[in-house]
C-alpha cells in the first residue's frame, strides 16, 4: 500500500484470473464508520475521474466518507488483459467485487458513470447485499445508439498531443458545445484524468482494444435494454443524474426510470453531456444530501 499527498492512498489487487488491478482508497486511515462510496468510471476513464469528488466527501466537516475509486483493466494504473475478449462487463463487475473484498468494503453507496453504472446494474444481481445506495450517473437500462456512435467516434480518433495545453485544447474543441457549464479548471482536470504521459507524448489513459466492440456498430444496431436488471435496484436507494444535454441517457428513459422506481431522486447537470462531472457545488450538494438521507434511515432502523 502506497501513500499518496494527494489524499488518498494506492492499494493494489489481484483479480481472480491473477491481473494486478488498482484503486485509490481515500480516507481509509481514519477507521470511519460510516457507509463508505464506491466510485466507478465509464467505459475508457479510470479512478481520476472522481478525484475532486473524493477529496470533497473525505474531507468534509460533517460525517467525512471513505471513498474507494476504480481503474478497470486495462484502465489507468491496472493491467492490460491480454485476452481483450475479458473487457467485458461480467468480468469488471466481478473484478470490482474481488477489490471491495480486497479493500474490505462490505456495504457501500456505489456512485456508477456511464459503463460503471451498467456494472452497478449487474451488481444488484450478483451481490444485492453490497449496495446501500446507488447513484446512476447518466446511464440507464436503454442506450442511445447515436450517443455510442459518438463515444467510438472520439475514442478512435486518437489526436497527436505534444503538450497538456494541446489536450485541454483537443477536450474543449470536441466537447465543448455539449458542457458550456464547464470552466478552465475543469478541463484542464479532465485531460489530467483521461491522458498520460509517455515517451514524450500525451495519449489516451487505456487498451485501445477497448473499442473494438463499438466498431461493428452502425445507426441500425439494437441494443438490448437491461430493464430486467433494473428491477433490481428497486428496493435500493437510487439517485439518477442525467446531462441536460447527454446523447446517451434519453429524457424518455429518464422518465421511465423515475416510473418503475418511484422512490428515485432525479437531478439534471445544467449545462453538461456524457457524462457530467460530479464536482461542482450543486452536485455535490445533490450527492451529500442522498447519501446522508440513507444515513438518516439506516440510524431510524436500529
Amino acid at each position: 500500500m502506497a501513500t499518496s499527498d494527494d489524499g488518498f492512498e494506492e492499494r493494489f489487487f489481484t483479480a481472480s484470473d491473477g491481473l494486478r488491478l488498482y484503486a485509490r482508497d481515500y480516507g481509509h486511515a481514519d477507521d470511519r464508520k460510516d457507509l463508505p462510496i464506491v466510485c466507478l468510471p465509464g467505459l475508457s476513464r479510470n479512478s481520476r475521474d472522481f478525484h475532486r469528488l473524493a477529496l470533497q466527501l473525505s474531507t468534509q466537516a460533517e460525517r467525512p466518507r471513505r471513498v474507494v475509486t476504480f481503474d478497470y483493466r486495462g484502465r489507468g494504473r491496472s493491467e492490460w488483459d491480454a485476452d481483450t475478449g475479458r473487457y467485458a462487463l461480467s468480468v469488471e463487475a466481478d473484478d470490482v467485487l474481488t477489490g471491495c473484498a480486497a479493500l474490505d468494503v462490505q456495504q457501500a453507496i456505489f456512485i456508477g458513470t456511464s459503463r460503471g453504472g451498467l456494472i452497478t446494474h449487474l451488481l444488484a444481481a450478483m451481490r444485492p447485499a453490497i449496495l446501500r445506495g446507488v447513484i446512476l450517473n447518466d446511464i440507464g437500462p436503454v442506450i442511445e445508439i447515436a450517443g455510442l456512435l459518438q463515444i467510438r467516434l472520439y475514442l478512435e480518433a486518437r489526436p497527436v498531443l505534444h503538450s497538456w495545453e494541446d489536450a485541454v485544447d483537443n477536450l474543449q474543441r470536441v466537447h465543448g458545445p455539449a458542457f458550456p457549464a464547464l470552466d478552465p479548471s475543469d478541463w484542464t482536470d479532465m485531460a489530467h484524468a483521461i491522458f498520460t504521459e509517455k515517451d514524450g507524448m500525451i495519449v489516451a489513459d487505456f487498451d485501445p482494444s477497448l473499442i473494438e466492440p463499438l466498431r461493428s456498430l452502425d445507426e441500425n444496431a439494437q441494443i438490448p435494454d437491461i430493464w430486467s436488471l433494473y428491477e433490481g435496484l428497486k428496493p435500493i436507494p437510487l439517485m439518477t443524474i442525467r446531462g441536460e444535454n447527454s446523447p446517451i441517457l434519453s429524457e424518455a428513459t429518464f422518465i421511465e426510470m423515475k416510473a418503475r422506481h418511484p422512490g428515485m431522486k432525479t437531478v439534471t447537470a445544467a449545462g453538461q453531456g456524457h457524462a457530467p462531472l460530479l464536482h461542482g457545488p450543486k452536485l455535490v450538494g445533490e450527492i451529500r444530501d442522498f447519501i446522508n438521507a440513507i444515513a438518516h434511515s439506516a440510524a431510524r432502523q436500529t
